[in-house]
């Protein structure tokens, strides 16, 4: 089943400064694909939602559709601060905007889409600070962890972008420079030209389900330089693609039955491992994934005995790294 287009990331944050001018870029959002045929699409819908309030007419923020770039549309001033504030007296007011992703051009109003990520925007009341008063960490990243979670056996793609769009519009004086620090091998790709970074292959979870990796961040300013490293980490998610195993290979076990055995006896185990996700919740859903048999046309057997159906979450080790997977009993 192609599930289609998804972002890499839950929700995504941003500041913004009053009187920031039109045109200002505040936010770059990725989508992946499930096929290669599919072009992403990018779209804002519904109005602002701003907490304790009732929602609000977006007027502020446009995203374009083809590159996912979000941007102010118009310059956010103090009557508008303190609209979206509503009453609010702090020096900082959170606003929520949906994007919606579509694998065609979005006709008018059309906000049906499933597929969508949550944007938070802080507003910030007061102007812009100067470049030179920000700290490395602050120019280099949002306050948000750098944490992606990409598909298992889906095609390539660029997942992410390190440079931050309203620094880079703001900080021209500056030198912001960036590595991806990674071992030898791993399937990731960092471009320095557009800072973006890709999944250069199709991942396979079974084989490992966490990437860890750093960020390294460079400002340069005059003769001044400063230096910072955040983690980046990337979680595979799972695919049900991993038929079921068992250690011996044989899917039946004999059970011989003496006399006198008392009501609960054990007469015989069968265990089966999958190498695919862990216990899902509720329960009930991965009890009813694999059923245990007693293959028989004798109705006494079957009031007689039963089959018990135990799992718990294990953990394998395919080249050295740690893969959560599910024991079976029976």
């Amino acid at each position: 089943v192609a599930l289609g287009l998804y972002f890499p990331r839950k929700e995504y944050l941003e500041n913004v400064y009053i009187e920031e001018p039109a045109g200002t870029p505040l936010l770059r959002i990725h989508a992946l694909r499930d096929s290669r045929e599919e072009v992403a699409h990018f779209h804002l819908c519904q109005n602002l939602i701003v907490p304790r309030a009732r929602p609000q007419e977006n007027n502020w923020f446009q995203i374009r559709e083809e590159t996912g770039l979000l941007y102010l549309s118009k310059s956010l001033d103090r009557e508008d601060f303190n609209m979206l504030s509503v009453g609010n007296w702090m020096p900082l007011s959170k606003v929520m905007l949906y994007v919606f992703l579509s694998s065609h051009p979005f006709q008018e109003k059309e906000c049906d889409s499933a597929t969508r990520t949550t944007v938070f925007l802080s507003l910030i009341n007061a102007t812009a600070p100067a470049c030179s008063s920000l700290t490395a960490r602050q120019l280099c990243f949002t306050e948000m962890d750098l944490s992606f979670h990409i598909k298992e056996n889906k095609p390539p793609g660029t997942f992410h972008q390190l440079r931050l769009p309203s620094v880079h519009h703001l900080c021209q004086n500056l030198s912001i420079s960036y590595k991806l620090l990674a071992a030898e091998g791993v399937p990731f790709r960092y471009n320095e030209n557009t800072t973006s970074v890709r999944v250069t292959q199709r991942l396979d979870r079974e084989e490992r389900e966490r990437y860890e990796l750093i960020a390294k961040c460079t400002v340069r300013e005059g003769l001044r330089e400063m230096q910072v490293e955040v983690p980046f980490l990337v979680n595979v998610l799972d695919e049900d693609d991993s038929p079921p195993f068992l250690p011996n290979g044989t899917d039946t076990a004999d059970a011989v039955v003496e006399f006198n055995r008392k009501e609960g006896t054990v007469l015989s185990t069968l265990t089966v491992y999958d190498a695919d996700t862990t216990p899902i919740y509720p329960l009930e859903s991965s009890r009813k994934k694999y059923t245990g048999t007693i293959i028989t046309d004798d109705p006494w057997i079957s009031e007689t005995f039963r089959v018990e159906h135990i799992f718990d979450e294990i953990h394998f080790s395919p080249n050295g790294s740690q893969v959560r997977g599910t024991r079976h009993e029976y």
